[in-house]
């Protein structure tokens, strides 16, 4: 889903609206996906060990946790040197929504058995795999946890597994110590997510190292000008 630069502005309004369907499908996917571990009660994600945490010990919902932990993680990152795209800013705000949403509607329940509750698990991160898929493959921007990652990434100077395990053990300890579900979930999780993600990649023929997200500043020369970014 490339942009094309070369057009009249309000074909460039309507390439943007083209791409968020696919965008908020993702969305949906993973607050499905984070319901769907929580009522699992086998373990949650690194992440949601620690939102779970802070909505124990606080009034505040999941969905509430979620958007407040990522405008900060927002934050930081553009202090590292990492721009946000409009669509790290929607994955703030709207996955906190839609998790809001859809655990008020009461679809989502625990079930009796520990095999169905194993099944929930790993359709939840079946559907993490495939909303990673269809809110990144419209190049706006990863989500505010990526986006710390990347900034870690390249002032520090070390590899990706690096950063991303010491991150994620970071809010995982922090998380556990505040009452978060750590369980044989979130070994599951850890192990399987990746394989998930990739295996929707290459399902959906993307292929995240040629992608070039667009951030603000990027957005911007996107609708005053009429060259390709590079």
């Amino acid at each position: 889903m490339k942009f094309n630069f070369k057009v009249k502005s309000h074909n460039k309004w309507i390439q943007l609206l083209l791409k968020m369907p696919s965008l908020f499908l993702g969305f949906i996917l993973f607050s499905i996906a984070t319901l769907e571990t929580v009522y699992s009660n086998l373990g949650v994600a690194p992440w949601d060990v620690l939102h779970m945490g802070i909505v124990y010990n606080t009034h505040l919902t999941l969905g509430e946790i979620s958007q407040i932990v990522g405008l900060i993680i927002i934050f930081i990152s553009c202090f590292l040197g990492i721009v946000p795209g409009i669509g790290s800013i929607f994955n703030m705000y709207f996955i906190g929504i839609f998790i809001d949403f859809i655990d008020k509607l009461g679809i989502i329940r625990t079930p009796n058995s520990i095999p169905e509750r194993f099944f929930m698990l790993l359709f939840a991160i079946v559907l993490t795999g495939f909303g990673s898929f269809f809110y990144l493959r419209v190049e706006l921007g990863a989500g505010p946890r990526d986006g710390l990652m990347e900034g870690l990434v390249k002032k520090l100077n070390k590899p990706i597994w690096v950063i991303r395990g010491f991150i994620e053990i970071s809010v995982l300890i922090i998380g556990y110590f505040l009452g978060g579900p750590v369980g044989v979930g979130t070994l599951v999780m850890a192990f399987l997510v990746g394989f998930s993600v990739d295996t929707a990649f290459k399902i959906g023929k993307y292929d995240s190292k040629t992608t070039n997200h667009m951030d603000l500043i990027k957005m911007y020369k996107f609708f005053t000008t009429n060259k390709n970014l590079t």
